[in-house]
């Protein structure tokens, strides 16, 4: 299935250094938001209560932090989340021996107090310990992948494409990362599932174009490089947006209908899938391309015959 009926003809690597200074700005600014804001850890990763409350009409949050407050809960967060009806509750982690269940019926009890048609949809307790210990895990798992990710790009591509392919890799998650410091929505383990995902496809997205243009450089030996470039990206951009598109489709309805449970897992995948769409073209192809790669890099090494061993 063919996107265009003929393959297009886009300069895409005449505006790579225009785009280079869009990447600098993008991943800078994530890492100032990263620095400045931080991420906003969910429960997974703190550990302590969260309650997902509906009220029967508009939530004052006010009212809802005074009957907390009034409970005993005067570190609790409040905040709208899907609609103006819609509450989210957090507590820091429960004191020892402190039944969930007590906690989460003085809650609700406070929240009557504000609106007697309130209920609770959702709640979760997780303990201090097991939120170090996710913290823990979760960052291992991103560097055995990042880890593995480089090691098969040693083996996979020479040297002035594996430089394009793992500076793509890192910019990826680097913009979903700076995107969810940026905004301050929760960041739990299922945004950090879609930041692996992303990792593995955004070097899966640089490989199709890289294979292409190592199939187009023995055939254009006679055309620049900056022209094998652009064909290769040219001619692989039809299946780009087929999957683009159709991935989008499935990611955008999970964001919009998937609840606020999945929310933070779409917006990341969202933004990793056009990241990685632009980081495929022009970070990874366009640092091959300075680096001077040539169909000479994809050839086999010569062997030269001496010459006192000719017959």
């Amino acid at each position: 299935m063919e996107f265009f009926h003929k393959v297009p003809h886009i300069r895409f690597m005449a505006q790579r250094y225009l785009c280079y200074g869009l990447s600098v700005v993008v991943v800078v600014g994530s890492l100032a938001a990263l620095f400045i804001h931080g991420l906003n850890l969910a429960v997974d990763f703190t550990g302590g209560v969260v309650i997902e409350a509906a009220y029967s009409d508009t939530a004052d949050l006010d009212k809802t932090r005074s009957a907390l407050q009034g409970a005993g809960f005067n570190d609790s967060q409040v905040q709208n989340f899907g609609s103006s009806k819609d509450v989210l509750v957090r507590l820091p982690p429960l004191a020892s021996g402190e039944p969930a269940t007590a906690v989460t019926q003085k809650i609700e009890a406070a929240l009557k107090t504000v609106d007697a048609g309130v209920q609770l949809r959702r709640t979760e307790v997780v303990g201090p310990q097991v939120g170090r210990e996710l913290v823990v895990k979760g960052v291992t798992a991103m560097g055995i992948t990042v880890l593995l990710i480089l090691i098969y790009i040693a083996f996979r591509f020479r040297w002035k494409f594996g430089v394009g392919a793992v500076l793509a890799t890192l910019h990826d998650p680097f913009v979903v990362v700076g995107v969810f410091a940026i905004t301050g929505m929760p960041f739990d383990l299922t945004v950090l599932a879609a930041v692996l995902a992303v990792l593995g496809y955004s070097i899966n997205e640089t490989v199709v174009v890289f294979d292409r243009v190592r199939e187009l450089f023995p055939v254009m030996r006679k055309a620049a490089p900056i022209e094998v470039f652009d064909r290769a990206i040219n001619e692989t951009l039809s299946r780009t947006v087929i999957t683009k598109v159709a991935t989008l489709i499935v990611v955008v309805a999970l964001y919009a209908f998937g609840g606020a449970a999945l929310r933070g897992f779409g917006l990341a995948l969202i933004v990793g899938i056009l990241a990685v769409t632009y980081s495929s073209m022009y970070v990874a192809s366009g640092i091959a391309l300075d680096l001077g790669s040539t169909h000479r890099d994809l050839m086999p090494q010569e062997r030269r015959t001496a010459v006192d061993d000719l017959p």
